[in-house]
């Protein structure tokens, strides 16, 4: 059987695989501050208002192309999260040139890049488990569902998605090194921040969705789905 010819799913991938490293590489390095009513100051990384977005682009991939396409998504951003942490890792580890610029700006490279070795694994780790739960409750709901209540399953597989990343990514990267209390307060913080995110962006869902589904002529239902995260065939059932 001939692969069918998706006329968006490329760009899916491609703007996926952007946010993924825009939100890790920009987002992640800088922690922000706003005073907001009722609440106060509230601080949190600058990445959460940026990172929801690879969770809403898997909802919409899994809901119109199916958990198999998801799947190979996936896998194209933690390759290229594990090929920019490496890369970082090089660039920021080669002897600086014995220039004033350099010498300045060597500190800046560390300061944003500089990212240690268990704060990228915490990263991909937590990214990957929490994209594949993702998607996996996404799809398993819908099926579920015969395809009604689209906001159940957006919101839904954000809920476990989401917790699933935010504690594997807080635990793994600062575990023994901040406070159990601290690490439970910040997991519970982004963790809120980002299903927040995500109900805020249903409308925007449906329209995407809607959009693709007419566009695409694909509603795909993975009733016969091999869900091993290891096999990257595309091949399911509909």
């Amino acid at each position: 059987m001939s692969r069918p010819a998706y006329r968006y799913y490329d760009f899916l991938l491609a703007a996926f695989v952007c946010v993924l490293l825009c939100a890790n590489f920009i987002g992640a390095a800088k922690q922000a501050t706003l005073t907001l009513p009722w609440l106060g100051a509230v601080t949190f990384g600058a990445g959460v208002l940026f990172f929801p977005l690879s969770y809403l682009f898997g909802d919409v991939l899994t809901e119109v192309y199916g958990y198999g396409r998801d799947r190979r998504v996936v896998w194209a951003g933690f390759t290229a999260l594990a090929f920019a942490s490496a890369m970082a890792a090089v660039v920021v580890g080669l002897p600086p040139a014995d220039t004033d610029f350099m010498r300045g700006y060597q500190g800046q490279l560390e300061g944003v890049f500089g990212n240690a070795w268990r704060i990228a694994l915490a990263s991909m780790l937590a990214f990957w488990c929490g994209s594949f739960a993702n998607s996996y409750v996404l799809a398993k709901m819908k099926v579920l569902t015969q395809g009604r209540w689209l906001w159940t399953r957006t919101i839904g597989s954000t809920v476990v998605g989401e917790l699933i990343d935010s504690s594997l990514f807080y635990v793994v990267a600062f575990y023994g090194v901040w406070a159990s209390s601290d690490i439970v307060a910040v997991v519970l913080a982004q963790y809120a921040l980002k299903t927040t995110w995500e109900v805020l962006a249903t409308p925007l869902t449906y329209q995407v969705v809607a959009f693709l589904k007419r566009a695409e002529g694909v509603d795909h239902f993975d009733r016969d789905t091999d869900f091993n995260p290891f096999h990257l065939s595309e091949a399911d059932g509909r």
